[in-house]
C-alpha cells in the first residue's frame, strides 16, 4: 500500500492503534473514514482532523455491517484500503464456578466474525480498483497466548491463520493482504492501567515504526513486525516454553 493518496477505512478508529493511525494516515495525505462504536468521540476526532470522515459501526452487531457498506461505498467509490482495527479484549477466569460465556462470545463476534464481515462487505469495491488493500490487526498473542486472556488470544490465533488464506486465495486479485501484528501496547484495550503500563511499547513508537514500514515498502511475506514484537512471533522457531513461562508469569 502507498503511503499517501489512498481512500482507507479503519474500523475501531476512535481510540488506542486505530486512532493513532488514522492520524498518522491522514497526515499523510491519505482520505481517511474512521469507524467507531461512539458518536462523540468520532465527531471529536474529525473535528480535530479536518477532512477526516466519522461513521458510527459496532462490528459485533452483525446486521448493521451490510448497510453500513452500502453507505460507504456510495460515498467514497474509490476506497482502496479496508484496515480491520476493531477488537475488543477481557479478562476471563475459567476456574470460577460459573464462567459467563457471554464475554467469551461477544469477544469472538467482534473480533472474528466481525473482520469476516467486513473484508466479504467490502470486498467487491477493493477488488474493482487497481490496487488495494486489506490490513488486519492480530497480535503477538495469537503466537503466544496471555493466560488471562484466553479468548482474545485465540482470536487472534485464528486471524492469523485466516489472513494466510486469504492472501493466498487473492494472490491473483489486485488486493493486498497484510497482517498487522502489535505487541503489548500502551492502549486502554488491556484495561484502565494499559495506557500508562511500563511494561508495554509507548503508542507513538509503536505507530511511528509501523508507519516506517509503510513509508519504506519491502518484502515482508505480508506481515507488519516490529522488533518488540519478533520474540512471541517467532517463539515457535525458538524457546517456546520458556517464552510461554516468562509471558504469564510477568
Amino acid at each position: 500500500m502507498r503511503p499517501t493518496g489512498n481512500t482507507i477505512l479503519i474500523t475501531g478508529g476512535t481510540s488506542g492503534i486505530g486512532r493513532a493511525l488514522a492520524e498518522a494516515f491522514h497526515q499523510r495525505g491519505n482520505q481517511l473514514i474512521i469507524a467507531g462504536r461512539r458518536q462523540d468521540m468520532l465527531d471529536e476526532i474529525t473535528a480535530a482532523n479536518p477532512g477526516m470522515h466519522g461513521m458510527q459501526l459496532d462490528v459485533e452487531h452483525e446486521h448493521s455491517i451490510d448497510a453500513f457498506a452500502a453507505r460507504v461505498r456510495e460515498r467514497f467509490p474509490k476506497l482502496n484500503a479496508l484496515i480491520n482495527n476493531a477488537g475488543i479484549s477481557r479478562r476471563e477466569d475459567f476456574t470460577a464456578g460459573h464462567p459467563d460465556i457471554s464475554v467469551s462470545r461477544s469477544i469472538i463476534m467482534t473480533n472474528i466474525v466481525g473482520v469476516l464481515q467486513m473484508t466479504a462487505a467490502f470486498l467487491p469495491i477493493l477488488m474493482q480498483q487497481p490496487s488495494s488493500t486489506i490490513v488486519t490487526t492480530s497480535s503477538g498473542l495469537g503466537f503466544v497466548p496471555f493466560s488471562p486472556f484466553p479468548t482474545y488470544s485465540a482470536t487472534k490465533a485464528f486471524l492469523h491463520s485466516w489472513v494466510q488464506s486469504l492472501r493466498f486465495q487473492l494472490r491473483e486479485t489486485s488486493v493486498e493482504v497484510l497482517e498487522l501484528i502489535p505487541p503489548y501496547v500502551q492502549t486502554a484495550l488491556a484495561g484502565a492501567s494499559g495506557p500508562t503500563d511500563p511494561h508495554a511499547m509507548p503508542l507513538a513508537d509503536y505507530v511511528a515504526e509501523v508507519m516506517h514500514f509503510f513509508d519504506n515498502p519491502h518484502s515482508s511475506g505480508g506481515e507488519i513486525l516490529v522488533e518488540r514484537v519478533k520474540t512471541l512471533r517467532f517463539a515457535a522457531k525458538n524457546d517456546y516454553d520458556r517464552i510461554f513461562q516468562a509471558n504469564n508469569n510477568r
